[in-house]
């Protein structure tokens, strides 16, 4: 039960937690997937069909036998579990239309799967995963702790969704902070892009090239980091609303009020302030296992642990109890 009380018509009532239903998953090529999704449902009373990538669709299919098979000898309904396990690509298409069958329909892929999913499904889909996600660096901010903030975003895991893409630095600290940001790049590996202010300023031993304007709107996923010049915190806040993803974003600051500010306009599933956009993780935040990050606003928003994964209904208990 989430709440509940008795109202003044007599009424008991009560919100309980219930399963969604069943679920599909589309995945691509990460057969830990298999495991974690698969477990997430199973603990929330929930059906689950998995079509995972062709690359891995025979890791998948031994994956869901044995779990069918410890279903079956804890006198569990094995269905429960399923996979299509055939990789040809017109069954996503007839997938995507089974809303007679499926209740949501969670994406975990590339941008092209996502925009199919989007765009053909019948059935409510829950969207995410796209992270073009930003750093500000502001007038105000201590270079070296920044530094560390940004080289965790960038290098601990770059091919995840929460690594940073942009990073836009404000004018006033540029001068002072371009030049060290490139050293301390260039020791981790990262290859700058920066637009043609930054390039006049950004020297050092980092590779350095120069930023494509559609570089803005897309993932690397590498050891890539376009870098970006603004005038203030608007105009941060301005480019973020334009090219970011509503994944991770964050301000590196020792001004409190732009940091307020950056919280409350940034509109982001996850805003940070003084640290790394590597965070949003259902491990790190405390929920375990993720079926994804959401980057939409209903049902589910940034990392979608077991309370994701349900609804609820409204149970009412009366004696012969009526309306007036």
């Amino acid at each position: 039960m989430i709440d509940g009380g008795l109202l003044d018509s007599g009424l008991r009532l009560e919100r309980r937690r219930v399963p969604l239903g069943v679920i599909g998953v589309i995945y691509e090529a990460r057969p830990n997937v298999t495991v974690d999704v698969a477990s997430l449902c199973l603990k929330t009373g929930n059906a689950v069909i998995l079509r995972g990538g062709k690359e891995t669709h025979r890791t998948n299919a031994a994956t869901v036998r044995v779990i069918q098979k410890a279903l079956k000898a804890c006198g569990l309904p094995e269905a429960a579990v399923q996979a299509i396990d055939n990789p040809d690509r017109s069954l996503v298409n007839e997938m995507l239309r089974m809303d007679k069958y499926i209740d949501m329909l969670i994406p975990r892929g590339g941008a092209g799967l996502h925009k199919l999913c989007r765009e053909q499904s019948t059935i409510p889909v829950i969207t995410g995963g796209i992270g073009v996600c930003h750093i500000f660096v502001d007038s105000s901010a201590e270079i070296a702790p920044a530094l560390k903030v940004i080289v965790n975003a960038k290098t601990q895991r770059p091919s995840t969704c929460n690594t940073v893409e942009t990073l836009l630095v404000h004018q006033d600290i540029a001068e002072r902070f371009l030049p060290v940001l490139s050293q301390q790049m260039a020791e981790s590996g990262v290859t700058l892009h920066g637009d043609e202010r930054v390039m006049q300023i950004m020297k050092g031993p980092a590779k350095r090239i120069p930023l494509k304007p559609e570089e803005l709107d897309n993932e690397f996923l590498s050891l890539d980091l376009n870098v970006v010049m603004v005038m203030n915190i608007d105009h941060a806040i301005n480019h973020i609303r334009e090219h970011g993803t509503q994944h991770s974003d964050a301000i590196l600051t020792c001004d409190m009020h732009n940091a307020a500010r950056f919280v409350n306009e940034v509109d982001s599933a996850a805003v940070y302030v003084n640290a790394s956009t590597r965070f949003t993780d259902g491990g790190q935040f405390g929920l375990g296992a993720e079926v994804a990050v959401s980057t939409q606003k209903l049902h589910a928003r940034g990392p979608m642990g077991l309370e994701a994964l349900t609804t609820y209904k409204w149970i009412g208990f009366g004696d012969g109890t009526i309306r007036a």
